[in-house]
């Protein structure tokens, strides 16, 4: 009878979550058609909240990913529910490519893959100059602020050295172009599913894993993920979670702890704002009663930062720096009035309204209290976005900026009814279509 008379009211929780999340979107997208022109020209964000315009349209990716999207709400509970741990993964991870790679042939090859990172802002315009990577290194700070005849583009500035040192290896590596770069951050952004699902089964929460696998396959994140270097920034740092959930089950000293603490090392060189992967790092740590991993894990982080100071880039000048050229283009205009509400909305476009339905039953006092690992990393990601956005440093894009948090907070969709998955993951899919093809996104 106690059963009985709890279940109604869980669910009018998770409906009223979704509800009112749905409501915060509606009224985002509302507020700048409503307004005046003067104010929808200071967002920059022709459809903000997201940062593009709106354009409906169709492309040979829409049958792929409606059939992708049908095959998953009609047998991925089932399936994710039933298969041997070790096939499921690697599986995750091909459904994941197909999902991301149709939503973004929505918009067609040209527009809405090899041209992604040929914009004039991307990395891959300052690629060819770098002929001297210590150079570079050493430099890199004197070009970050804008109005100088050397000055960075838009993304090279806004970021450490690290994440235009990704592209310029990965052009010498390979052929180059749009499509190899596209390729590179769409395959290292989907493996934040297997490494989500490592992570959750390495804490003892296999049960958790299989319950949000059909979900993070079906993120609606995945529009972001198919191209922007943020979705390399979410593989990084996804990997680097999963190993330190691996390294708490090993003996003290653990060279996964080290290899942990390199990822994050990594993730803070090529994104200032990783630094907050902290924030579930630390939870992560305290859900599994274990500390020791911290000591290796901040060594490996440290010898990151060492290679890069000694190569001639002092981490700490370049955030200063950045926090400048920032309040030097488009956001002195942005109203933080607008954007730090909205940059909410825009996030819970990319986790999609299954997850928020998920955030009550996921940090219910019952939950917190049992220390249940899932539910403090998604605790744990909620706060690392709440922080950011209060900085006023993170206004609009915050789609795709936030995408190294937003992709854990889907796991909270894992803490649903699973009789009621199919209609859940059904919201979650049209949801992603919707905006596929009713917007043109930037990236």
């Amino acid at each position: 009878m106690q059963l009985s008379t709890r279940t109604p009211a869980r669910l009018r929780m998770d409906l009223l979550a979704a509800a009112s999340a749905a409501v915060l979107v509606a009224v985002a997208f509302a507020v700048p058609r409503l307004a005046g022109e003067e104010f929808r020209r200071t967002l920059y964000a022709g459809s903000a909240p997201i940062f593009g315009i709106w354009l409906p349209h169709i492309g040979w990716g829409t049958g792929p990913a409606i059939l992708i999207a049908v095959l998953v709400v009609r047998y991925g509970p089932e399936f994710a529910a039933r298969q041997p741990w070790s096939r499921l993964p690697g599986l995750a991870y091909v459904t994941s490519l197909g999902w991301t790679f149709a939503l973004a042939m929505v918009d067609g090859w040209q527009r809405g893959f090899v041209g992604r990172l040929l914009d004039r802002n991307e990395y891959l315009r300052e690629v060819g100059g770098v002929t001297d990577i210590p150079a570079m290194l050493r430099g890199f700070s004197g070009r970050i602020l804008d109005f100088q005849p050397d000055s960075w583009t838009t993304h090279v500035s806004g970021h450490p050295p690290g994440a235009l040192l990704f592209f310029v290896l990965l052009d010498r590596v390979g052929p180059g172009g749009g499509a190899w770069a596209g390729a590179a951050c769409m395959f290292l952004g989907c493996s934040v599913v297997p490494a989500i699902l490592v992570a959750l089964h390495a804490l003892g929460v296999e049960h958790r894993a299989r319950a949000a696998l059909p979900y993070l396959v079906l993120a609606p994140a995945a529009i972001w993920i198919a191209v922007s270097a943020d979705a390399v920034f979410a593989g990084v740092t996804a990997w680097a979670l999963a190993l330190l959930a691996r390294a708490t089950r090993e003996s003290a000293w653990g060279t996964t702890a080290v290899g942990a603490g390199v990822l994050f090392g990594l993730g803070v060189y090529l994104n200032y704002g990783l630094i907050l992967m902290a924030i579930p790092a630390l939870i992560l740590l305290c859900a599994r009663r274990a500390v020791w991993p911290l000591l290796p894990m901040l060594a490996g982080a440290l010898a990151v930062a060492a290679v890069f100071t000694m190569a001639g880039f002092w981490w700490l000048d370049g955030y200063h720096l950045v926090v400048q050229r920032y309040y030097q283009g488009i956001a002195s205009e942005r109203p933080f009035s607008y954007w730090w509400w909205g940059n909410l909305a825009a996030a819970v476009c990319a986790v999609g309204a299954a997850a928020i339905g998920g955030v009550p039953r996921a940090l219910s006092p019952k939950m917190l209290r049992a220390l249940d690992p899932a539910a403090l990393l998604v605790a744990g990601c909620l706060v690392a976005i709440l922080v950011a956005d209060a900085s006023g440093l993170s206004k609009a894009e915050t789609e795709r900026i936030w995408l190294p948090f937003t992709v854990w907070i889907i796991v909270a969709a894992g803490f649903l009814p699973r009789r009621a998955a199919r209609a859940w993951l059904a919201v979650q899919a049209v949801g992603a279509l919707a905006l596929v093809h009713l917007l043109l996104t930037n990236w």
